[in-house]
């Protein structure tokens, strides 16, 4: 054999070598992106399930201005109805599943403000406790948000850089979205007495 047929042989066996494990670390990155967005729907999904005993409490403990209840409720109905798939974490799409929970927040927050005009609903130890676990929760979804942000950048620095990007391009490795904040949480909120 030539030199030189020797020599195109070894670049091609080291091209392949390097383009299997280039391909199986983003396979494994990819996994990472997809548990770690698992764990943000499941925290969404524990706030969910949370929703409808903090509003029966209220509702119970309470002649409660109902236009607020129903605003919790609907956008719980709205949060809950839109699913991404781990496969499909496009910026766009995370933008609007955020812009979904993001109005639940809202409602969520109007809620918490308007019991405070309610005595015996602040010393309901039932509500005491689910307020407790909603916050909890809240707590949840940021620090699992934080996680899938962490693994995306992760994930889109191995997809994006030289030369893997090249076995990305070829094996359909894309990039992938991140959390972001919201617009309304660039202004802080308003505290009155």
């Amino acid at each position: 054999m030539k030199k030189s047929t020797l020599i195109i042989i070894g670049i091609a066996l080291i091209f392949c070598v390097y383009g299997c494990s280039s391909y199986n670390g983003l396979v494994g990155k990819d996994q990472d992106v997809k548990g770690k967005w698992a764990n943000v729907q499941t925290q969404y999904q524990r706030r969910s399930d949370l929703i409808p005993n903090l509003v029966n409490t209220v509702k119970g403990a309470a002649d409660f201005e109902k236009s607020t209840l129903t605003q919790v409720i609907e956008a719980r109905a709205k949060a809950t109805s839109m699913q991404i798939s781990p496969d499909n974490l496009t910026p766009e799409n995370i933008q609007k599943f955020q812009a979904a929970q993001d109005q639940l927040s809202g409602a969520l927050s109007r809620l918490l403000v308007s019991v405070e005009q309610y005595p015996q609903l602040k010393a309901n130890q039932n509500f005491l406790e689910l307020q407790s676990q909603l916050e909890g929760t809240e707590n949840r979804i940021g620090v699992a948000r934080n996680d899938f942000n962490a693994s995306v950048q992760t994930y889109n620095s191995s997809a994006l850089s030289f030369p893997t990007v090249i076995f990305a391009k070829i094996f359909g490795f894309n990039e992938k979205g991140f959390f972001q904040a919201s617009d309304a949480a660039q202004s802080a909120p308003t505290v009155k007495f």
